[in-house]
């Protein structure tokens, strides 16, 4: 029996079966959801204060923050960071 994806990077496999860039997109939200809620939690913030800080609905901050939905816009984004007084930092890097 033929052992196809050992030797292989898990990127390799991903990519093989066609949902790398779904996972990627997933495993990026799910970092940046926990950020913010992290930041949150540090500066004591709540749900519905962060929504009136970024001129939004509560639902609108939970689809922000559930990592899950890939669906958000750079504006949400930066509405984020800026309710934090953080910004937010993006690379164009070469792919592995």
């Amino acid at each position: 029996m033929s052992k196809k994806h050992v030797g292989s990077d898990f990127d390799d496999f991903l990519r093989e079966e066609g949902v790398l860039e779904e996972v990627t997109a997933t495993a990026i939200k799910r970092v940046i959801a926990w950020q913010i809620e992290q930041e949150m939690k540090a500066q004591h913030i709540t749900k519905t204060a962060m929504a009136a800080k970024m001129k939004t609905s509560r639902s609108a901050l939970n689809r922000l923050l559930d990592e899950t939905d890939t669906s958000l816009t750079l504006t949400t984004l930066a509405s984020a960071a800026a309710a934090l007084g953080k910004r937010f930092k993006f690379e164009l890097v070469n792919a592995s």
